[in-house]
């Protein structure tokens, strides 16, 4: 039988609140309790501190980050620095890669790959920098490439967790606050930038369901936030 992917779209969630969702969707999954998951967010502004972060790379003070209502966190995922916010559609894909394929690499690049076919619907043509984790575009003019998306992921006993995120109508100023993923010679960019018209989340969140179940043989099933928590407190109360 064809393996299925949850998908289920958290709508504006804290950095905590999420982060402690994926710890429960991950013991749960190391367990066979439930299916591969896909968690969609949006976020307040948050900047994230992976494990091989430069403080350097932090442009902003502690009052800075205060007076702009940025919070700031430190993750156990992979990379550098970088920034979550409205308008940016962060995909925490839960996935047991025993049942896929035990390759970290061809794991970040299906996620690479999944976001450049939804980008393509849009007439936006993303493209990998090799040694540059993310999507990347040309803009306009003699400009270095600018990222449209960025990844980050942490992996258990090849449980996935954290993930990519994808900046569709994302408030780039943001970013000054940060060199990111310590690439200090490249910018951040978005959908709408690209486009130069507005484009909703809705639009985009789609196309990455899509793409992703596609490319890691899954069968899309759409489950509400209520219906996701009501089965892990089942699967949990089941374990006690």
């Amino acid at each position: 039988m064809p393996l299925t992917l949850l998908i289920c779209d958290l709508g504006i969630s804290g950095w905590d609140a999420a982060y402690a969702l994926q710890q429960r969707l991950v013991a749960t999954r190391k367990s066979g309790l439930i299916d591969d998951v896909l968690l969609f967010c949006e976020h307040p502004h948050v900047i994230t501190l992976g494990r091989s972060a430069n403080q350097k790379n932090l442009l902003a003070s502690e009052h800075v980050l205060r007076q702009k209502g940025v919070e700031l966190r430190e993750t156990n995922r992979g990379g550098d620095i970088t920034y979550h916010g409205p308008g940016q559609i962060v995909g925490y894909p839960i996935l047991n890669l025993d049942r896929h394929r035990r390759d970290v690499h061809w794991y970040v690049r299906t996620l690479e790959e999944a976001m450049i076919r939804a980008s393509a619907d849009f007439g936006v043509a993303a493209y990998r920098i090799p040694g540059k984790t993310g999507i990347w575009v040309q803009p306009p003019g003699d400009i270095p490439d600018e990222k449209l998306a960025a990844i980050g992921v942490h992996i258990s006993r090849w449980v996935t967790s954290h993930g990519f995120a994808y900046n569709v109508s994302t408030d780039l100023r943001f970013f000054d606050l940060i060199i990111p993923c310590g690439i200090a010679d490249r910018k951040a960019t978005s959908l709408e930038k690209l486009l130069h018209h507005n484009v909703s989340l809705d639009e985009v969140r789609p196309p990455l369901a899509h793409y992703l179940a596609e490319l890691f043989s899954l069968t899309p099933q759409l489950i509400s936030k209520a219906e996701l928590f009501a089965r892990l407190d089942q699967f949990e109360s089941s374990v006690k």
